[in-house]
C-alpha cells in the first residue's frame, strides 16, 4: 500500500465548496436512481437473453465505457503488482459472482423484491468488517442492529407461508449471497486498497474492467446460447452496462470519497424505492405487505449498525 504523505490543500472558498457539495449530491441522487432502475433493466433483458449473457453484457459494456473515460482523461494506472492482485479479487467478489447471482435470481423473483434485498448490503458489510477482516469493532447496540436486520430479512422471506424450497426461495437466498459478496468486497476494499492512491475513475475501471476481461475469457462457457432481441431488450442492456455498470460507479466513488462510507451508503435507501416503484408501474408487479414491512425493519437495523440511532446529549 502507498505510504505517500497527504498533500497540502489550499483553503476552498465557501461558494466553491457549496458548488462542489451540490455536484456530489446530484451524483449521489443519480446513482440511486440508476441503480434502482437496474433491476428493471435486468428483468426486461432476461426476456430475450440468458442470465449469464446479462452479466456478461453489463460488464463488457461497463468496462468499455470506463476505459474510454480513462483514455480521455489519461489517468495513470497503478504499477504495483499487489494492487492488480487485490483488484482481481474485487473483480470476482464485487462484480462477476454477484452479477451472475442477481441475473439468475431475477428469473424467479420480482425486480422490486430484488431491489429490497439489495438494501441488506450495509448489514453484510458490517458483519464482514467486524467478523472476517477485523477492521471494525462493533458496539453491543450495533450487533443488535445486525440481529434486527436479520429479523427484517425473515419478514421479507415470510417463513410462515411455508418453506417449500421452491425456486423463489432459492432465488432469494442467491440474492442474499450476492449482497454477502458486496459486503465482503467493501470490507476488503477498506482493508487492502483504501490507500493505493488511485483516482475514483481508475479504481472503477480496474474493478469493472478486470471483471469484463474474466467474463470475456469465459465467453465460450457462458454466453454462446441463442438470443431473442428487440429494441427494449437492447436498450435495457445498454443502459444497464454503460450507465448502471459504468458511469454510476464513478458517481458512487466520488460520493464515497467526498462524504465518507456512512453517508455514501445511504444510497441504499433510494434504490429499493426506485426499484419497487418501477416494478409496479412498468411491469405490473405486485407488492405483498411483508416486503415493505421487512424492508423498514432492515433499514432500522442498518441505522443501528451504523450507530445512527442514538440519543443526542445536551451540551452543558
Amino acid at each position: 500500500m502507498s505510504t505517500a504523505p497527504i498533500p497540502r490543500i489550499a483553503p476552498v472558498s465557501a461558494d466553491r465548496a457549496t458548488g462542489s457539495n451540490a455536484v456530489i449530491a446530484v451524483q449521489f441522487l443519480l446513482c440511486g436512481i440508476v441503480w434502482g432502475s437496474s433491476f428493471l433493466f435486468m428483468k426486461v433483458a432476461l426476456t430475450g437473453i440468458s442470465p449469464a449473457q446479462v452479466a456478461w453484457s453489463r460488464l463488457i459494456l461497463g468496462g468499455l465505457t470506463l476505459g474510454l473515460f480513462v483514455l480521455l482523461r489519461r489517468d495513470p494506472l497503478p504499477r504495483q503488482v499487489t494492487v492488480w492482485l487485490h483488484m482481481t479479487v474485487l473483480a470476482v467478489s464485487f462484480c462477476v459472482v454477484p452479477f451472475l447471482l442477481f441475473s439468475w435470481a431475477q428469473q424467479h423473483v420480482t425486480s422490486g423484491l430484488a431491489s429490497i434485498y439489495n438494501a441488506t448490503t450495509p448489514l453484510m458489510t458490517a458483519v464482514m468488517a467486524w467478523a472476517v477482516f477485523r477492521v471494525e469493532k462493533l458496539k453491543p447496540l450495533q450487533i443488535a442492529g445486525i440481529v434486527v436486520g436479520i429479523l427484517g430479512v425473515m419478514v421479507i422471506i415470510a417463513p410462515w407461508q411455508g418453506l417449500d424450497l421452491s425456486q423463489s426461495l432459492i432465488a432469494q437466498l442467491a440474492i442474499l449471497g450476492a449482497t454477502a459478496c458486496y459486503g465482503f468486497s467493501l470490507a476488503y476494499m477498506r482493508r487492502f486498497v483504501s490507500r493505493t492512491g488511485m483516482t475514483a475513475l481508475v479504481f472503477s475501471f480496474l474493478n469493472i474492467g478486470i471483471a469484463a476481461a474474466i467474463m470475456a475469457v469465459l465467453t465460450p462457457v457462458l454466453v454462446l446460447t441463442p438470443v431473442v432481441l428487440d429494441p427494449w431488450i437492447i436498450g435495457s442492456v445498454i443502459l444497464l452496462g454503460c450507465l448502471g455498470t459504468g458511469v454510476a460507479y464513478i458517481w458512487n466513488q466520488n460520493t464515497l470519497r467526498a462524504w465518507g462510507p456512512t453517508r455514501a451508503s445511504t444510497v441504499t435507501y433510494i434504490t429499493p424505492v426506485v426499484g419497487v416503484a418501477l416494478g409496479i408501474l412498468l411491469l405490473g408487479e405486485e407488492l405483498t405487505w411483508n416486503e415493505p414491512v421487512g424492508a423498514l425493519v432492515v433499514f432500522a437495523g442498518i441505522l443501528l449498525t451504523q450507530d445512527r440511532l442514538r440519543l443526542r446529549r445536551h451540551a452543558v
